[in-house]
């Protein structure tokens, strides 16, 4: 069960990230960057993209599994999140680390673990 306890701390991680990926593209089309810095260029547009697609897929599901928000703010953010990378990081930030939902679901881990030990 402590996988559960894990999953916001791991999908927050990975809108980081995916926000990195936005400012990133942003500084590449500003900005032009000597050849040298292609090698860290490079990690940081996969760790970028890595988080991205996770941040998407993420709150996708939580969207559409647990979220418990009216039908026209679902239908807002599902509009938002379409602008990837960063639409699905704001998602993770004002709607999926504020839900009851998370609260809930990590007490009931915790109380399942505590009884199987």
């Amino acid at each position: 069960m402590g996988g559960f306890r894990n999953g916001p701390a791991v999908y927050r991680l990975a809108a980081y990230f995916s926000l990195v990926l936005f400012f990133l593209l942003v500084v590449l089309r500003s900005v032009h960057l000597p050849i040298t810095t292609f090698p860290m260029l490079r990690f940081l547009l996969f760790v970028g993209v890595l988080g991205a697609a996770t941040t998407m897929v993420a709150m996708e599901y939580f969207l559409f599994g647990f979220d418990k928000s009216s039908a026209i703010k679902k239908v807002f953010w599902f509009c938002v999140m379409m602008f990837v990378p960063l639409g699905p990081a704001l998602y993770c930030f004002f709607v999926y680390s504020r839900s009851d939902v998370l609260e809930n679901g990590t007490r009931g881990a915790d109380s399942l673990s505590g009884s199987a030990h």
